[in-house]
């Protein structure tokens, strides 16, 4: 043990006599650790936000929206659901304890006493909260009889609060939705930015019957519809039944695509798991390359080494080191070298996923797998790279290498 503490020691003299080779071989490393720690962090996340959506969006619940994935691609028509489909679904699907009807109105300009902020008003029923698990933190929601008679009563959003109000209390106070009068009655939770980064938080929630009539000029036609099932083990089964329902009740002959999509939570993870992985494969091309030619750098650094210090390595054989210890040394400066550069490219990483997080808004997660993960690839560099340059430096000749 003594004699393996001797070499380290003397292995961590060279890493700090040596400070060019020591730096150069460091960066080499932290370059491809802090991709690697990024692909592990983002992965990671991906994962952490899968199962938020999951708890956020109900594992109970689809979601169909108004106009085929072709039609939205290329901007045709997408008013295809109505509410008379909701009240069909309502009648026809017993185990359908909620069906919630929506409707969206974008970039309104909602105002109180010379604030404006451009908000997204949604038009809905009174089930909207409970259907989205989302709760009411101020004053109530509104009733089936505010539905019934198309009042002017909205629940906002925790960012529509703050912009309009401050710190002021907005329950009972007066808004201008355009230029429609709207009492508040209550204030969401705040829930901060959605899957696409979009943001929750900026919404005026109001009687769908008063939306269509008073905003929209509409009768007919909804946007979304939220439908949540008792029989939550029967999801995919119900997610076909309700897909056949509507194509009948839309008259769609067969071979034409539906008019409408249907997602679940499964449908949104592996929409996040598709966004994020496209990162992942590139940083992941990125992290492996700079590994590689982490690892050719410290090799070839290490061959100089060698030839440089042939006279130390002959002087130390002929005065009783053995082969191994003169491979343990070269090895443990590699080990101690691609330590300190999977530490230093682990906060690298750190570093560079929180900046990607702020700009993209990827969902980002670190815990020790992506230090470990960093730390152990750095040590595999270190010793795939470095023992042949070690093997090298300790089958020299004693008498040849004094002479070299």
């Amino acid at each position: 043990m003594h004699r393996i503490l001797n070499i380290f020691s003397q292995a961590l003299e060279a890493v700090i006599a040596l400070k060019l080779r020591s730096f150069f071989c460091t960066l080499s490393i932290a370059i491809g650790i802090s991709a690697i720690t990024i692909i592990v962090a983002t992965t990671e996340g991906a994962f952490k936000k899968a199962f938020d959506i999951v708890d956020v969006f109900g594992p109970d619940a689809v979601l169909i929206v108004g106009g085929s994935e072709e039609s939205r691609a290329i901007a045709r028509r997408v008013k295809t659901l109505t509410i008379g489909d909701a009240d069909a679904i309502r009648a026809s699907f017993g185990t359908a304890y909620m069906v919630v009807p929506m409707s969206t109105v974008r970039d309104v300009n909602v105002s109180y006493l010379g604030n404006h902020y451009a908000s997204q008003v949604i038009g809905t029923t009174n089930d909207y909260s409970v259907a989205w698990s989302w709760p009411v933190v101020e004053g109530s929601d509104f009733t089936k009889e505010d539905l019934k008679r198309a009042a002017n009563v909205a629940l906002i959003g925790a960012e529509t609060m703050h912009e309009l109000f401050g710190d002021e209390n907005p329950v009972g106070k007066f808004i201008q939705v355009r230029t429609l009068p709207v009492q508040v009655v209550g204030v969401l939770q705040e829930r901060g930015a959605s899957m696409g980064g979009g943001n929750l938080d900026n919404r005026v929630v109001m009687p769908i019957t008063a939306v269509m009539k008073k905003l929209q000029n509409e009768s007919k036609y909804i946007a979304v519809m939220r439908v949540r099932f008792e029989d939550v083990e029967n999801i995919d089964l119900r997610m076909a039944e309700l897909k056949e329902f509507l194509r009948m009740r839309h008259r769609l002959p067969d071979g034409e695509p539906d008019d409408f999509q249907v997602f679940s939570s499964k449908d949104i993870i592996k929409f996040l798991v598709a966004l994020t992985g496209s990162l992942i494969v590139f940083v992941g091309i990125v992290g492996i390359i700079s590994l590689v030619v982490a690892g050719f750098v410290l090799a070839n650094l290490f061959h100089l080494s060698v030839r440089e210090r042939t006279g130390e390595i002959g002087i130390r054989r002929s005065v009783g080191a053995k082969k191994r210890d003169i491979l343990q040394q070269f090895l443990f400066e590699a080990l101690i070298l691609t330590t300190a550069g999977g530490v230093a490219g682990f906060f690298i990483g750190f570093a560079g996923a929180k900046l990607l997080q702020k700009l993209a808004d990827f969902p980002i997660y670190f815990s020790w797998k992506a230090f470990a993960a960093g730390l152990v690839l750095s040590w595999i560099i270190g010793i795939v790279f470095g023992l042949q340059p070690a093997s090298r430096a300790a089958n020299l000749k004693p008498i040849e290498a004094i002479r070299g």
